[in-house]
């Protein structure tokens, strides 16, 4: 199914005049002045150019339903990264793209004033809301779209886990999902991943990756390409599976298979589909941007690269230039907050034109997809009471986003440290939880958003001091390394119950210094500390509790929490860094749309 404009506005008109939108918003949240009407025009009134349309989506984390969610104040950008998408942050961001400060895209763009602006426009993304636009956006360029699902769909919420992503497979072929990639996918493991493509998939969305070989035989093991004729042009897309799995997530996971950039496959897979025929050549990339460019001056003939897993959500594309032409390089953010609608003008058997769009999906804006709706009331009803579980209520703002702790972070650890009695705690550097305002409650559903994964046991060690320095650096490596293909995405772990000094722009070895405890001791070299951790990519040896246990338990004894600014180390070498935004920050009129 899809929607004329004329449909649409009449959904919008039914809408207002309800009082709500679909989502449950009341029209308070508003933009002052505004009707739910022009505010929609403004963002979703996209006239159709060219002759070929790739929609695309990423890392939505399975988060079915309108969430908040806080872009980074701090992305810090090394090399030739300093300065240039996706390195930019809050009004450096808004500068570059051209984006009035205050308004629905700054509060989708940025973390500014991200709880006033979040209370006055409503939650953002949604399957169902997103259903709603895709049907919008298809129905004015049918027979000339596909929609590309740039992978972590099927991980990040406890209804995925806990159907092993049965629940993400089902909305995506709701929203005719032509082709994926993947990353979180393979923490299934192999067998469930195979099951999926084999049965759930079949027929429907297509499974691609060039990048993943069978590690006895070499051979590859999912589809590198799909051939589509759109609108009467051959166009191909290409799939990059994330290259570091094995090393970012448990390798036993998926024991034999084998990941890599493998740029030179990638050469012979873009020249193998030319020779074919095809007039567009796209990559559907879970490389993370960084990487993605890096690419895109390595490999010729690519035309669009639909890239995710770093979270970062460009307003526009980075046009590189590489001995074939012009690679366009796209990020369409996280948890549903956008969809990336592409118009590409195809002539003489060459891209000679586009236009492009990334679309935030305010909730209150869109009305609710009824079939996707019903469907996702229907998957969440076995879960629902547990899910509403209240565990405690936060009088701070609460999110996870950001090179160091985020509050949700920091909540983590200070559970870790309270519930295991370390000393010291560790907690991932994931991107991906969605957030909470100040007042909110927090329930079991927020803290499985923050914890679900099928490795989370939690564990209790000892390091020396100079163990524990070790293991900054190479995290820190692995973040600021100043060659993209050295990084694996993901930000640095979270820290509890010490600090330490950071010099991103120095390399491994040299960039962390003056490790000590909370009562200001050194942490010493030689001297033992215990420690917490979770999302061990080993098996560990004596697991501990779950870490939504953890986190649980520490809750119910708190009832309440406030968090109001998370740890970051002490940073040298970063002036001017328009990566880098102190927080929280002096607040500003909210103005512009």
């Amino acid at each position: 199914m899809s929607l004329s404009r004329r449909e649409f506005l009449q959904m919008l008109a039914v809408a207002g005049a309800a009082g709500t939108g679909l989502a449950g918003c009341s029209m308070d949240r508003m933009h002052r002045g505004e009707s739910t009407t022009a505010a929609a025009n403004h963002l979703y009134d996209m006239p159709v150019y060219g002759n070929v349309s790739l929609l695309h989506m990423t890392d939505c984390h399975a988060q079915l339903l309108p969430v908040d969610f806080r872009e980074p104040n701090i992305n810090i950008g090394v090399g030739h990264a300093w300065g240039r998408p996706p390195h930019l942050v809050g009004e450096h961001y808004l500068r570059y793209f051209k984006i009035p400060f205050g308004g629905r895209r700054a509060n989708a763009f940025t973390y500014l004033d991200f709880t006033e602006a979040s209370r006055r426009y409503g939650k953002i993304g949604g399957f169902a809301h997103l259903a709603t636009l895709l049907k919008k956006v298809r129905g004015e360029r049918a027979g000339r779209n596909l929609f590309l699902d740039g992978g972590d769909t099927w991980q990040g919420s406890a209804t995925s886990m806990w159907t092993e992503g049965r629940d993400m497979i089902g909305a995506q072929k709701l929203l005719g999902v032509d082709a994926m990639t993947a990353h979180w996918e393979f923490t299934y493991g192999a067998k469930r991943v195979m099951q999926a493509i084999n049965t759930e998939l079949k027929g429907h969305i297509e499974f691609l990756a060039q990048n993943v070989n069978n590690s006895t035989w070499g051979s590859l093991v999912f589809p590198p390409y799909m051939m589509r004729e759109v609108n009467g042009v051959p166009v191909a897309i290409i799939g990059q599976a994330f290259p570091y799995t094995p090393i970012a997530n448990p390798a036993y996971m998926v024991p034999d298979w084998q990941f890599g950039i493998d740029q030179s496959n990638m050469q012979k897979t873009v020249d193998e589909v030319r020779a074919k025929g095809a007039h567009v050549v796209a990559v559907l990339s879970h490389n993370g941007m960084d990487v993605d460019l890096k690419m895109a001056h390595q490999v010729h003939g690519i035309d669009v690269i639909l890239g995710g897993h770093t979270h970062d959500a460009e307003a526009e594309p980075v046009p590189v230039r590489n001995s074939g032409g012009t690679t366009l390089v796209f990020n369409s953010g996280s948890n549903t907050k956008f969809l990336l609608v592409l118009d590409l003008d195809v002539r003489g058997g060459r891209v000679k034109g586009y236009r492009s769009r990334l679309m935030p999906i305010f909730a209150d804006l869109l009305p609710a997809d009824p079939e996707m709706a019903t469907y996702i009331e229907k998957v969440r009803a076995p879960y629902k009471d547990k899910l509403a579980e209240k565990l405690a209520v936060t009088e701070g703002l609460l999110f996870r986003r950001g090179n160091f702790n985020g509050t949700f972070d920091q909540l983590i650890v200070d559970a870790q440290l309270a519930v295991s009695g370390a000393q010291l705690a560790l907690s991932p550097g994931f991107r991906w939880g969605t957030s909470l305002l100040p007042g909110e409650p927090i329930t079991m559903e927020d803290v499985m958003n923050q914890t679900a994964i099928t490795y989370p046991a939690t564990t209790l060690d000892t390091y020396t001091g100079k163990q524990l320095k070790n293991t900054l650096e190479q995290i820190a490596d692995n973040l600021f390394n100043k060659d993209p293909y050295y990084q694996q995405g993901g930000d640095m772990v979270r820290v509890g119950g010490f600090t330490y000094t950071m010099a991103p722009m120095r390399n491994i070895g040299h960039r962390i210094s003056d490790l000590r405890l909370l009562n200001g001791k050194p942490i010493e070299p030689n001297k033992r500390y215990t420690v917490s951790g979770w999302a061990d990519v080993y098996r560990p040896k004596h697991p501990g509790k779950k870490i939504w246990d953890v986190v649980t338990e520490y809750l119910r004894d708190q009832k309440t929490v406030r968090i109001d600014v998370p740890y970051t180390p002490r940073l040298t070498g970063i002036t001017g860094n328009p990566g880098y935004a102190p927080w929280p920050t002096p607040k500003k009129t909210m103005t512009g749309t």
